[in-house]
């Protein structure tokens, strides 16, 4: 993890599209490339190709991960070693794939899970992932599932996008829920929110979140101005639902 998080501006130079996937509760790093091919075929198409296989990516990547986390809602300490044997199963070999752009940015998502996604000034990600790596090392109860991943964006002047006047990084974590089950998570969830707040995060829209109005004023310098819109716009909240309530007053 630090080899990469030391060398972030190499790897950001490196490639248009440039990830990352952390595995909790270890050491281990997945590095993502993902950039336009200029590889030519018949007609200027390059044929698609995959290192991956139906065997690994759901027999194993899926039944089987999700099996095995259902096991461990019994017995939580097996997540540490679930995300140890999956890096080592599914992540730690090369794999190349090409295709077109939008089957090479789509992924599997695989079975139900809880997700929250922030972004951070793109300045912070070494230590704010670091904080949190650290908060999962210093309270053993608290398991994370694999991944989180790490991607980044340009800032831009969209008044309520999360990269507004910032280049951002989007730290996202997950804990599925094998077999519908739901798996404690309230501990995690508020430990990664409050360091994301401090280190001057701003949640994904579409994923969950505890913010409030008092939260988006601090956050977002135009919320004030997007407010007078939407009030002028909507007069008698009649686009509002109960999640824009809490957001909006």
């Amino acid at each position: 993890l630090l080899q990469v998080l030391d060398h972030l501006e190499d790897h950001l130079k490196r490639s248009e599209y440039f990830r990352f996937l952390w595995f909790p509760h270890s050491e281990n790093v997945s590095v993502i490339y993902q950039d336009p091919t200029n590889k030519a075929g018949p007609k200027g198409l390059h044929p698609p190709s995959s290192s991956a296989s139906w065997l690994w990516d759901y027999a194993v990547g899926y039944y089987l991960l999700e099996f095995l986390l259902w096991i461990s809602t019994f017995v939580p300490s097996l997540v540490c070693w679930i995300n140890r044997f999956f890096f080592w199963l599914l992540f730690s070999s090369r794999v190349e794939n090409i295709a077109l752009s939008y089957k090479i940015f789509n992924y599997e998502c695989r079975f139900k899970q809880h997700v929250q996604d922030w972004a951070i000034p793109i300045e912070k990600t070494k230590e704010a992932l670091l904080e949190l790596k650290a908060a999962l090392e210093n309270n053993p109860k608290m398991v994370a599932h694999y991944p989180v991943e790490v991607r980044f964006a340009r800032g831009d002047e969209i008044w309520l996008s999360p990269c507004f006047q910032q280049d951002s990084c989007y730290m996202n974590i997950i804990m599925y829920r094998p077999y519908g089950k739901n798996v404690p998570r309230l501990n995690y969830w508020l430990t990664y929110e409050g360091i994301m707040k401090k280190h001057g995060g701003r949640p994904h829209w579409a994923k969950a979140h505890s913010c409030t109005r008092k939260d988006f004023e601090k956050m977002y310098p135009a919320f004030p101005k997007f407010c007078s819109v939407r009030e002028k716009l909507d007069p008698t909240g009649m686009f509002l639902n109960t999640y824009l309530e809490k957001v909006f007053y």
